[in-house]
């Protein structure tokens, strides 16, 4: 009985193994999320949040949609998400950097970076990134 209350306790993983984490504002709602993100995908996340962190000091974050969100003010800039084979991280107004991440997506703005276990994360690119994200104007959602 206590194996499955502990059980119990820890999010759902989703398909993909994407953590299902209550949607919630602050830092507290994202560390669970990434906590929670299966096996090698969990140190991708947390590298993300360190550079997000690192680059961007008055971040603000929340989990939205089951995937943690990094915005300013009252807009939000970048998102990430576990898929089975990859951490995925989602520019929302991707078209407007330079250069470009490198895969469209539907949502007219948005771009993304597909990071799989064995990839080699291009820091630099992704700090120039997140830097630039974060001068745009932010999507309300």
């Amino acid at each position: 009985m206590t194996n499955r209350k502990k059980d119990d306790a820890r999010p759902k993983l989703l398909s993909g193994g994407n953590p299902q984490i209550p949607k919630a504002e602050g830092n507290g709602p994202v560390q669970d999320y990434i906590a929670a993100m299966p096996g090698w995908k969990r140190d991708v996340g947390q590298r993300l949040d360190d550079l997000i962190v690192r680059t961007v000091s008055d971040v603000r974050k929340a989990v939205k949609w089951n995937q943690p969100f990094y915005g300013k003010d009252e807009g939000w800039f970048l998102s990430f998400r576990c898929y089975t084979n990859y951490v995925q991280l989602q520019f929302l107004r991707g078209t407007s950097l330079d250069p470009m991440p490198p895969k469209p997506s539907k949502h007219d703005e948005v771009r993304y970076l597909d990071i799989h276990e064995n990839d080699e994360l291009d820091e630099h690119q992704i700090r120039s990134w997140i830097k630039q994200a974060s001068k745009l104007p932010g999507e309300k959602m």
